[in-house]
């Protein structure tokens, strides 16, 4: 019983796909669904506290985007994350994240710490110079 116990919290090693699942961002505000396409992994925003604009009541769009072309989007089902590759060791990276708060894109990479708790750390240029939120497994 204490050995199945235990073995329950250890997260598998060389696992690529135990990244995939429905994650609670670290900011509390969004669940980001995260899924393999081909070799790769994508995230898309599934779900917002607050969907929708408090002064219009219309849903939320992606109104920061230094696109402009791009700012009347709803941020609600939008692809938020991308292009990440299983490196090893419970790690994924080579991928970028945008955040809808500021209309901006950072290379990120993901590493997972147990089998529900999920490090993301955007950044520009090198890793060491960024932000690391920690999400929680929904799902």
């Amino acid at each position: 019983m204490v050995t199945l116990l235990f073995f329950s919290f250890v997260t598998p090693k060389n696992n690529a796909d135990s990244v995939v699942g429905i994650w609670l961002n670290g900011t509390k505000k969004g669940h980001v669904q995260i899924y393999k396409q081909g070799d790769r992994y994508y995230g898309k925003l599934i779900h917002l506290t607050e969907p929708n604009d408090p002064v219009t009541g219309k849903p939320k769009t992606d109104s920061k985007n230094t696109n402009a072309s791009l700012r009347e989007r709803p941020i609600l089902g939008l692809n938020i994350m991308h292009g990440f590759k299983y490196d090893a060791d419970n790690s994924w990276i080579d991928g970028k994240i945008y955040n809808p708060e500021d209309g901006k894109e950072y290379s990120c990479k993901m590493t997972l710490k147990d089998p529900h708790t999920l490090d993301v750390r955007g950044y520009v240029g090198i890793s060491l110079i960024g932000k690391t939120q920690t999400w929680t497994r929904l799902k």
